[in-house]
């Protein structure tokens, strides 16, 4: 980012009336390309514009305007830079920059009297696009460098051309095109925004906020329904299975939990299926002799082995379920 300093830079201003410093002056005018006499050249467009006025705003004080830039020339140098106005709005107008001016009575009476003509921004820009991106300052001169509107122009009414034009291009008229086509064009255009936020939309394609609401909330309810009745169909199935497997003293009421728990998911439950299909009776289905005196425990046999196998379990997990 480098900081210009256009000492001779031709930034106009709205023409005085009535013998008095215009209120509102060019500052930069209408972009994109913006060239200097002196054929330095930068870029404003309106990306350069939303970021000086941003910059602006943010800065939350009126930005000084002073004779002959004193404030970037004199000031460092320790000498006297004196504000000859204070700029307190900016506004695009026909893609140019305009400041709302308060003048000091001194620098009032000197461009009303025509002593000064011109004003010179002082705005950084960046290097690579050259792109104006805030105002420094603005400085009065006599030596302007930017073609712009003078101080005291003779024509104290084209300023006010500025947006009908502006607001002609964008209705797509002609620039020539009078105030009653452009106002006509403007109500036609707000006529046609109402009438599509006042129209209904097609019933086939939306539905109030509170139906849809209230669907949604019987769709999750019925999907929280639908789990628990196929949690409870789960659980009904592998009792009935362990009991099978009770009854044919494939499994012992001792491993039953064990077994339940594995069953918990429908894999398991496949797998404990084909278990039981292959293993041998370990179990007494008449339910004597299945207690063993305290601190006795039993080898596996060659069935019981296969049912370790079968079931993905270690030996002391089966001795454990089976005590």
């Amino acid at each position: 980012m480098k900081t210009l300093l256009a000492l001779n830079t031709d930034l106009s201003a709205l023409p005085s009336t009535e013998g008095q410093a215009p209120e509102w002056i060019e500052l930069i005018p209408g972009g994109p390309t913006i060239t200097g006499r002196d054929g330095r050249t930068w870029l404003f467009d309106e990306l350069a514009q939303q970021l000086v006025l941003a910059a602006f705003t943010s800065r939350a004080i009126d930005m000084v305007i002073d004779w002959e830039h004193a404030s970037e020339v004199s000031a460092p140098q320790g000498e006297p830079a004196p504000a000859a106005g204070w700029i307190d709005r900016l506004e695009i107008r026909a893609n140019a920059l305009w400041g709302h001016v308060a003048w000091t009575p001194r620098a009032g009476e000197q461009v009303a009297a025509r002593e000064y003509r011109f004003v010179s921004p002082v705005f950084d820009y960046d290097d690579a696009y050259r792109r104006v991106l805030r105002m420094v300052s603005v400085g009065l001169t006599n030596k302007p460098n930017l073609v712009l509107t003078a101080l005291n122009h003779e024509q104290p009414e084209t300023h006010k051309l500025a947006i009908p034009q502006a607001l002609a291009a964008l209705l797509g008229l002609d620039a020539s095109a009078s105030d009653d086509q452009v106002i006509a064009a403007a109500t036609q255009l707000k006529t046609a925004a109402t009438a599509r936020n006042n129209e209904q939309p097609p019933l086939d394609k939306f539905v109030p906020r509170q139906d849809y609401d209230q669907a949604i909330s019987r769709a999750s309810n019925a999907e929280q329904a639908l789990e628990t009745r196929k949690a409870a169909e789960h659980k009904a199935v592998v009792d009935s299975e362990i009991d099978a497997a009770l009854k044919a003293g494939k499994i012992t009421p001792a491993t039953v939990d064990y077994y339940r728990a594995t069953c918990s998911e429908q894999a398991g439950l496949d797998r404990f299926r084909e278990f039981v299909k292959a293993a041998p009776v370990v179990g007494d289905p008449s339910g004597l002799g299945e207690h063993k005196p305290d601190g006795t425990s039993t080898a596996l046999n060659t069935e019981e082995k296969r049912v370790v196998q079968l079931m993905e379990m270690t030996e002391s997990d089966f001795v454990q379920g089976r005590v």
